[in-house]
C-alpha cells in the first residue's frame, strides 16, 4: 500500500486530468518518485501492534524497521510531506503566544490553559483532543503546533481541513481518478495521528455525514490519536459523533474563547437611560388625551405587565401589540428592569437589530460564531423581542425568527413580544404561537401616540424608540 503523500499526489494529478481545478490548493504538490514499498509495513513506515485492548501499546504507532537507516533530517522532511501541513508548518508552540491575543483577562487565562493542554498532548499523544472555540480563537494554531511538535520528534501526523478531505474523497469517484476511494479512505482512517481541522464547516449532506461517522467510529474503536477543531457546540453536533467526542475514557474537550466574541456582550442588554426612563411608576395610563376606553386599555396592559414581571414562568408568554407610540416598549423595558432588580437574567433585543447582528456573523471577517449567538437567544431564561413586524423582515430573517419562536414555544420558555401588527386578528406561523392561550396572553394597547402634539400644543416624552425602518 502506498504512502498517503503519494496517494494525495496522484489524486491531485487526477484532478488535473478531470479538469477539477476549481478551487485553490495551497497544500504542497509532491514531485518525488515513490520509493520501493516495504514488505513489512506496505510502505506506511509505521505499524500498529496487534495487541488486545487495554495493552499499554494498543493503538500506538511503532516505527517499522525499514526506517532504521533513515537520517533525522530525511525523516523530518518526509514526515512534513506526509503531514499535509503546507504553510502551517511554520506554526509552532514557540511562535504562539501562550496567553493568546485577547485583551480579556479571563479569555487569556482560558487560552493559557488550552496551550498547556495542547503542549502536554503533543508530548504524549494519546486519545482524542477536541478544541472548541470561535473563528480566530487559535484552534488551528494550536493543532498545527501539536503536529509540528510531533514531527520534530519523529511521529507521523496527518493534518486535513475537513471540507478538503471530503472533496478529495468525492474526487476519487471521477471516471479518470488515478486512485480508488478505498485507498484514500483507509489511509485517513488508519493514520497514526489524525488532525481534523474545521469540523462543522463541511456541507451537511447525508453522504458527508456518513463519511464523518465512519471516520470517527473507526478511530474511536482503534483508540487512535485524533485532534478535532470546531466552532460548533458539542450539543449541536451529530449525536453519533458527539458521543465519541464526549467519551471521557477517550477524549478531552478544551474550550478556547475568542477575542472576537466581545461584540456579543452588548447584544441583549438595555441602555441604562432606558431602564431609568421606562419604569412602571412612570408609565402614565392617562395616555395622550386618551378616551375612557383607551385608558382602560392602558391600565390593563400595565397591570398585566406588572403581573408578568412578578412571575414570568407562571405567565409564559406575553404579547403587547398596538400602534406605534402607545407604550409597548416602555412596559417591556419595565418588565426587564423588574427582573434584573431581582437578579434574574434578561435578553432584550430590537428585532430588526437582532436580525442584522445574526446576518453579520456570516461575514468572512466575522469572528462571531452564529450557532453560539443563536443558541444564546433561543434559550435565554427571559427573552424580550421588541418590535416584531414581518414587514421589516427578509425571508432569511423571518426564517431565523421563526426558528427562535418555535423553539421557545415548544419549550415553554418565558418570552415577551411587542409588535405594531394586529396580533389578535392576523395569522401566520409566528403569530399563531403568540395566540396559543395555553402558553401565553395577548394584550391590545389602544391609545393615541405619545409622541404627537397634544391639544394644548405640548408634547409627551416618547417611551418608545422610532420604529421607522425600510424592508430589505
Amino acid at each position: 500500500m502506498e504512502n498517503l503523500e503519494d496517494i494525495l499526489k496522484r489524486l491531485r494529478d487526477s484532478r488535473s486530468v478531470n479538469g477539477d481545478a476549481h478551487r485553490p490548493d495551497d497544500r504542497p504538490v509532491y514531485t518525488e518518485q515513490p520509493e520501493e514499498s516495504c514488505d513489512i509495513c506496505d510502505g506506511r513506515r509505521w505499524l500498529t501492534l496487534d495487541v488486545p485492548v487495554g495493552h499499554p501499546d494498543f493503538g500506538k504507532a511503532q516505527p517499522c524497521e525499514c526506517q532504521a537507516e533513515t537520517t533525522a533530517s530525511e525523516r523530518t522532511a518526509r514526515l512534513l510531506r506526509y503531514s499535509n501541513l503546507g504553510v502551517l508548518s511554520r506554526m509552532t508552540f514557540d511562535s504562539t503566544d501562550p496567553a493568546g491575543v485577547s485583551e480579556d483577562e479571563e479569555a487569556r487565562r482560558m487560552f493559557a490553559s488550552a496551550y498547556e493542554t495542547a503542549l502536554s498532548y503533543a508530548e504524549e499523544p494519546q486519545g482524542w483532543l477536541i478544541m472548541i472555540g470561535p473563528n480566530g480563537a487559535g484552534k488551528t494554531q494550536l493543532a498545527a503546533s501539536i503536529a509540528n511538535h510531533c514531527i520534530e520528534r519523529g511521529r507521523p501526523v496527518f493534518f486535513v481541513h475537513v471540507p478538503d478531505l471530503l472533496d478529495d474523497l468525492r474526487s476519487t469517484y471521477a471516471p479518470h481518478s488515478l486512485i480508488s476511494y478505498s485507498e484514500l479512505f483507509d489511509q485517513v482512517n488508519d493514520a497514526p495521528m489524525l488532525i481534523l481541522d474545521g469540523f462543522g464547516t463541511q456541507s451537511a449532506t447525508p453522504w458527508a455525514q456518513e463519511k464523518m461517522q465512519q471516520i470517527f467510529n473507526r478511530r474511536a474503536n482503534a483508540q487512535l490519536p485524533t485532534i478535532v477543531t470546531t466552532s460548533m457546540n458539542v450539543s449541536d453536533i451529530d449525536p453519533y459523533i458527539s458521543s465519541r467526542m464526549t467519551n471521557r475514557g477517550l477524549s478531552r474537550i478544551v474550550e478556547i474563547p475568542g477575542q472576537t466574541l466581545e461584540p456579543s456582550r452588548d447584544l441583549g442588554s438595555i441602555p441604562e437611560d432606558m431602564l431609568l426612563r421606562m419604569t412602571f411608576d412612570i408609565f402614565d395610563v392617562r395616555g395622550n388625551n386618551a378616551s375612557a376606553a383607551q385608558r382602560t386599555s392602558l391600565e390593563n396592559a400595565l397591570e398585566s405587565a406588572k403581573g408578568y414581571a412578578s412571575d414570568p414562568d407562571g405567565w409564559g408568554w406575553l404579547t403587547l401589540f398596538g400602534e406605534t407610540g402607545v407604550g409597548k416598549t416602555h412596559l417591556a423595558v419595565a418588565i426587564a428592569a423588574e427582573r434584573k432588580s431581582r437578579g434574574q437574567p434578561v435578553f432584550f433585543t430590537f428585532v430588526p437589530d437582532l436580525m442584522d447582528y445574526l446576518r453579520s456573523t456570516f461575514r468572512p471577517d466575522s469572528g462571531i460564531v452564529y450557532d453560539r449567538v443563536f443558541d444564546q437567544i433561543r434559550n435565554a431564561p427571559l427573552l424580550i423581542l421588541d418590535h416584531l413586524s414581518s414587514d421589516l423582515l427578509s425571508d432569511w430573517a423571518y426564517e431565523k425568527l421563526y426558528q427562535i419562536v418555535v423553539h421557545r414555544h415548544n419549550s415553554r420558555i418565558p418570552t415577551v413580544i411587542t409588535s405594531p401588527m394586529d396580533m389578535a386578528d392576523s395569522s401566520g406561523p409566528i403569530i399563531s404561537r403568540t395566540q396559543d392561550q395555553s402558553s401565553g396572553t395577548i394584550i391590545r394597547m389602544d391609545a393615541p401616540d405619545y409622541r404627537v402634539n397634544r391639544r394644548d400644543g405640548s408634547r409627551r416624552g416618547a417611551p418608545e424608540r422610532s420604529n421607522r425602518r425600510t424592508r430589505r
